[in-house]
């Protein structure tokens, strides 16, 4: 912990004119509260709108009345390829070769057809190892899955949980596990930051485990991709998958990503379910049997860039590449302390940061349980313009996020707690 913090408005201020990052709050649009800024805590649910947006649409908008059906070649960022623009950026959040990435479809969708890839039971390989709590829609596609195929979820599917009276999933009993399941397992699937207590899980040490006991590894990263520096293609990891609303800021329901390790997307016998947009550019036209897979993630694409969606991620990803992940890591790990340690001065609150305390277990997020009156504190927190999230069954999430949050932010946050 950062000793040199102190809970005065010029201290938050005085960070934030220190802040290099600071100019790309002027960036995006924040909800308005008496005429005021809120306070934005919930960019890990839905990020904020880049200023950008409007005008990248109405651009679309104008090319599409232009030039009709002509704009999949013709048009500004044209629609055929419209696609490929995001590998660069994309590639560079997650630590990744262009092609091992691809944004295509939506972070469920796109969990299935890689489970549909990598899930290939057989040879008394069948079992799938989870975390336990995993977000609700983890659950439902890895159940469906093993059902499937015959299994039953109560047999097929392993879950690591938390030790009896913790929060957080120790790392020892992930590894211990893997080893445990040994010949039975088939593939590894863990959130790389949980959702709900924002632990971040070392998705290294995880995907060494799972391949030496012979299983594949991937990784749900809703709440890791734009949070944590990632090397996906350096770790080894198999597959991955992610949406693009949290903290990549590309809006409600916004366009998904898939990362496919080389060794598997250059490997055009390796199976994945064909579609039109998968297929061989050079021959896609031809309109003929047989599948030709591309080279990469592309390959599992079913069909060509829903465009409008994929507006804001442009105007998102050109930000990213601009504030740098390393930059924007350093940010937040200082900006989450500083958070953390205005929280323990609120001696009259009575809550527990369930969110691990060291910064390299844990991304822009910190999970506060209370022991009592927990929604009364929450509505007080939104009748006071503060945007949080709450988790059943007593826990207010709150995401400083480092591209648009700055410091006064935490110290609005917490003048407004300690008022209570």
């Amino acid at each position: 912990m950062d000793h040199t913090f102190d809970t005065t408005l010029e201290y938050a201020r005085t960070q934030d004119q220190l802040d290099i990052l600071h100019p790309f709050r002027e960036r995006f649009l924040f909800p308005q509260h008496n005429e005021r800024n809120t306070v934005y805590f919930c960019g890990n649910s839905l990020g904020l709108q880049s200023s950008a947006v409007q005008y990248l649409m109405d651009a679309e908008l104008a090319d599409w009345a232009k030039y009709g059906v002509e704009g999949h070649f013709e048009a500004r960022s044209p629609w055929f390829s419209y696609h490929r623009q995001f590998s660069g950026n994309l590639a560079q959040i997650v630590g990744a070769r262009q092609e091992e990435v691809v944004a295509m479809n939506t972070l469920t969708v796109n969990l299935h057809l890689l489970l549909l890839s990598f899930y290939r039971p057989g040879n008394g390989r069948y079992k799938i190892l989870m975390e336990a709590g995993a977000f609700p829609s983890d659950q439902y596609a890895i159940e469906s899955q093993v059902r499937m195929y015959g299994y039953d979820p109560e047999d097929a599917i392993i879950e690591v949980a938390p030790r009896q009276g913790a929060h957080i999933i120790e790392e020892e009993d992930i590894l211990n596990a893997i080893r445990e399941a040994g010949d039975s397992l088939a593939v590894v699937l863990f959130g790389g930051v949980n959702y709900y207590t924002g632990q971040l899980f070392d998705m290294a040490a995880i995907t060494k485990a799972a391949h030496a006991a012979g299983a594949y590894c991937g990784f749900d990263l809703a709440h890791a991709v734009g949070n944590i520096p990632l090397q996906l293609h350096d770790w080894q990891v198999d597959f991955a998958c992610w949406c693009s609303y949290k903290y990549l800021n590309s809006g409600p329901g916004g366009v998904g990503g898939a990362f496919v390790h080389e060794t598997h997307g250059n490997n055009p016998e390796f199976f994945r379910l064909a579609g039109w947009w998968g297929n061989e550019e050079q021959t896609r036209f031809k309109m003929q049997k047989g599948f030709a897979p591309q080279k990469g993630a592309a390959s599992w694409q079913m069909s060509n860039a829903p465009v409008f969606n994929m507006v804001a991620h442009r105007a998102s990803l050109d930000l990213f590449q601009k504030a740098t992940m390393p930059a924007l890591r350093e940010k937040s790990i200082r900006m989450t302390a500083y958070l953390e340690y205005l929280l323990m001065q609120l001696t009259h609150l009575s809550f527990t940061i369930i969110t691990p305390k060291d910064p390299q277990r844990r991304g822009a997020q910190l999970s506060m349980l209370f022991d009592e009156r927990g929604k009364e504190v929450f509505k007080a927190l939104t009748e006071n313009g503060v945007i949080a999230d709450w988790r059943e069954p007593n826990v207010i999430r709150i995401a400083p996020v480092p591209m648009y949050n700055n410091f006064e932010d935490c110290h609005r946050f917490y003048e407004i707690l300690a008022a209570l």
